[in-house]
């Protein structure tokens, strides 16, 4: 005999915890069944594991979906707020890093907890190891249990069944396409899915002329089509990361080409031009060194056609040494794909889902909520904000 259960969650992640928990609360009875060995595995690894959980600036334009109008509700209804005062309930220790992204002090760990005790106050249950062998509708004769699910732990049978099985980032987490074969099972559109949040790899050629220049940072702008981020871009042995890198490669695409202002915050031509009467002999690599880490301000000072101390150039030679850090124009050669990504670009068509609900338009029953849906945050604690708005949002309806 299969078990009765009112809400049946796939996924021990962020945005199925968070939904789980806040379902339980309302006096429905939840269970939540993960394939992994333990829970919540991308949260502990998250902002080097600490956590970035939420940010102080969650605004709609930080979310690229195809309907960037999808996300207001559910952003609107559960916020960062709500969040920060689950965080202040359980006494978890917490500091502002930079650009209002909110960290553990203590380790990541905590957040994991707070959702776990969150979970078990209610009597939400919570399954591991756990595998989907076979999800099916049920006919309305039977309500209100509308799927049967089938599962290496026993069959359910739920009135509400809820897909939080994130998106393909970072594979050896347990990451999987699950997700999108239900949806696609059901009938509902996908958006086509790509890596996000990921390091741009560079090709043989450009990586033989920033070899030097490995493992050294710098704040850049850097910008792809109508798109730009002031943030640190670090050179690696297999092309450009960091979090500039990061936030514009989700809107990236191949073929594009990137435009990095090394020096987003100096006019050059003024500075250079003030040495000129200020430290007239000193040498161009010197003053750029000052600027930049030497690899990084010797590599691109290559491209000047000699080097001599700063009061031998001419304002036109100034305005091409300006160019040559203001204008750095590359085209990478693609990126480093699901390996590292931090999230999945697409995913289901947020047109197929109720904005309010989460629930599938076409099926009674059926909600996805977090990264498995078309909604993706910027870097910066804008994910897990997503996972905590759509997982609650959710909860109130299943």
């Amino acid at each position: 005999m299969p078990q009765h259960t009112d809400v049946l969650i796939i996924g021990a992640g962020a945005a199925g915890l968070m939904c789980a928990a806040s379902a339980a609360a309302r006096g429905r009875k939840v269970v939540v069944v993960d394939h992994a060995n333990k829970v919540g595995k991308k949260i502990l690894m998250s902002g080097g594991g600490r956590c970035n959980f939420t940010n102080m600036e969650i605004l709609p334009k930080n979310y690229l979906s195809a309907n960037p109008h999808f996300c207001k509700s559910a952003l609107a209804r559960f916020t960062q707020w709500d969040f920060i005062a689950l965080v202040l309930k359980h006494g978890v220790a917490y500091h502002e890093k930079k650009l209002g992204q909110l960290f553990c002090d203590n380790k990541a760990q905590d957040i994991l907890d707070l959702l776990l005790d969150e979970c078990a106050q209610v009597g939400a249950q919570i399954f591991t190891h756990c595998d989907i062998k076979l999800i099916e509708a049920l006919s309305p004769d039977v309500a209100p249990q509308r799927y049967k699910v089938a599962t290496s732990l026993g069959d359910y049978v739920c009135e509400s069944l809820v897909i939080a099985t994130g998106g393909l980032s970072i594979p050896t987490m347990g990451a999987t396409g699950f997700g999108y074969q239900v949806a696609e099972q059901f009938g509902l559109t996908l958006k086509p899915r790509t890596a996000g949040l990921v390091p741009f790899t560079l090709s043989p050629a450009q990586l033989e002329q920033f070899k030097d220049c490995v493992g050294n940072a710098a704040e850049v702008r850097v910008s792809c089509g109508d798109q730009s981020f002031v943030e640190n871009m670090l050179f690696t042995h297999r092309g450009l990361s960091g979090p500039a890198i990061l936030q514009i490669s989700s809107y990236w695409q191949p073929g594009q080409m990137v435009y990095i202002n090394l020096l987003p915050n100096i006019n050059l031509v003024d500075y250079l031009t003030l040495q000129q009467h200020e430290r007239p002999k000193v040498l161009l690599t010197t003053l750029m060194s000052e600027l930049l880490t030497k690899s990084i301000a010797q590599c691109f000072c290559n491209h000047v056609a000699d080097i001599r101390p700063i009061n031998q150039y001419t304002p036109k030679e100034i305005q091409a040494i300006a160019d040559v850090f203001h204008n750095w124009e590359i085209m990478p050669a693609g990126t480093e794909g699901y390996r590292t990504a931090e999230v999945t670009l697409g995913g289901v068509d947020v047109d197929e889902l109720s904005s309010k609900t989460m629930e599938a338009k076409a099926q009674s029953g059926l909600y996805f909520i977090g990264e498995v849906v078309d909604v993706t945050g910027h870097l910066g604690g804008f994910n897990f904000q997503w996972a905590w708005a759509s997982g609650f949002a959710a909860a109130q309806f299943v």
